[in-house]
Order: C-alpha cells, then structure tokens, then sequence
C-alpha cells in the first residue's frame, strides 16, 4: 500500500488516539502503573500524541497532518478550499475507531478490574465536569476557535526567515504538541477539551460495540456537543483569520 494523504490521516490519526486515550486508562483504569496519575499527566500526554501524530500522518503520506476535522473545515473556510474534507474526514474517523480499539487491547486486564464505569468511559470519550448544554458547547467552541488561531499562527511563523524570528522547519509538530497541551492545561477542566469530533466519536462508537465488562452508557445524549461545538469553533476561527490577515 502506497503512501497517500487518506491513509496518512487514518494512520496518524489512529495513532493520536491511541496515545492520548492511552494515557487517560493509565491514570484512570485500576492497577495500572500510572493510576491517579493525575490532569498533568493526561494533557502532557496528549500533546505528545498530537505531536507524535503529526510526525507519523506525515510519514504515512499526508503533509497536512490535520488528524482532526475541525482543523480541516477551519482551514477550508480560511482557505475556501473544501477539496480535501471528502478524503480527510473519513480517514480521521476510521483511524480514531481503530485507535481506540488498540487502546481497549492495550488495557485489556483492566476493565474488569475497574468498577467505575464513568472511568472506562473516559479512557474513550469526554464528559463534562459539570453538565450544562451551554456552558459545555461554549467550551469547546472557545478551546477550538484558539486551536485554530494557534495552529495558523505557529505555521504563518514557520514561513518566516528563522535568522528574524521565525520558526526553523520541522519545529512545527513540537510548537502544535505544546499549543495542544496548554489548551488541556488552561481550558480542558470543564469538559475533557475534546476540540476534535472525531477524537470524541470513533472512540465513543468503539466503546458502544466493543465487550468491555461493566461498562455502562456511551453517554450519546452529551456526544454531539464534542461533536458540533468543535466544527462551529473552526468555521468561526477560520472566519475570524479570513477577515484579519487573509
């Protein structure tokens, strides 16, 4: 199989999710090495799985490495160029089943050693600190209108000569690691900042059909706010850089 952009999102967006669901069931799940881990240790390790992500979609043949729908539309509103959500967004989709998947393998022994069935859940999909439609939605809309605004700025600085300030290339994926990582530091306390439909839906699917013990609701009457909220953020945010600096 050739390398090619659909099989370089699905690979690097498998890989995200496996990582960053991955360091949720260390922290979460029973008798795990990393329980009670705590929030740093979750955003630490999704922003490395961002990273790494990038690093592997780019290896597998997709140099745009969105591995999130909302940083495809808010740069196909910015752009106004649409082409590529057709191929994107299902390779995202599948790859983040597939992620979740190698996840619930990975921890195999520990759902059943783990009773709380909000925690297996969460090792898949977001839940809200406190439930409220709207305060949940404008979570998400924030945390993915900045997302977008960060990622275009961190690129607009990597076409700058590096000698007067701007970004040497292949820093890149590091700097959208770290953009990743202060929005779960600052802005995730409320929500789980999915700021990905996909990051939130493949693995909320995959824990609706996979035989985990216990495991309880998927929650699908709170899934369309990470789903939703986080599209409307990128339209906004690629809007908001249309009409400034494009």
């Amino acid at each position: 199989m050739q390398p090619s952009p659909f099989i370089g999102e699905l690979v690097g967006t498998m890989v995200l999710i496996l990582l960053g669901n991955g360091v949720v069931a260390n922290v979460v799940l029973n008798k795990t090495k990393g329980q009670n881990g705590g929030w740093i240790v979750i955003t630490a390790g999704w922003g490395f799985a961002v990273m790494i992500g990038v690093f592997v979609a780019n290896a597998f043949g997709s140099a745009a490495a969105h591995l999130n729908p909302a940083v495809t539309v808010g740069f196909a509103v910015l752009r106004q160029d649409y082409s590529l959500i057709s191929t994107f967004l299902p390779a995202q989709l599948i790859g983040a089943f597939l992620g979740a998947v190698l996840v619930y393998l990975q921890y195999l022994p520990h759902w059943r050693a783990t009773e709380d069935p909000g925690a297996k859940l969460a090792c898949f999909a977001t839940d809200p600190a406190i439930r409220s439609t709207g305060g949940n939605f404008i979570s998400e809309f924030i945390a993915t209108v900045l997302l977008i605004i960060g990622i275009v700025a961190i690129g607009y600085a990597g076409t700058s000569d590096p000698e007067k300030g701007g970004i040497p290339s292949g820093v890149a994926p590091y700097l959208v690691g770290m953009l990743v990582w202060s929005l779960g530091l600052s802005l995730g306390g409320t929500t789980g900042y999915a700021i990905n439909p996909v990051r939130d839906l493949g693995p909320r699917l995959a824990h609706a059909l996979l035989p985990i013990p216990g495991k309880g609701t998927s929650d699908w009457g709170y899934g369309w706010i990470p789903v939703v909220a986080p599209i409307v953020g990128a339209i906004v945010g690629g809007l908001l850089l249309r009409f400034f600096y494009f």
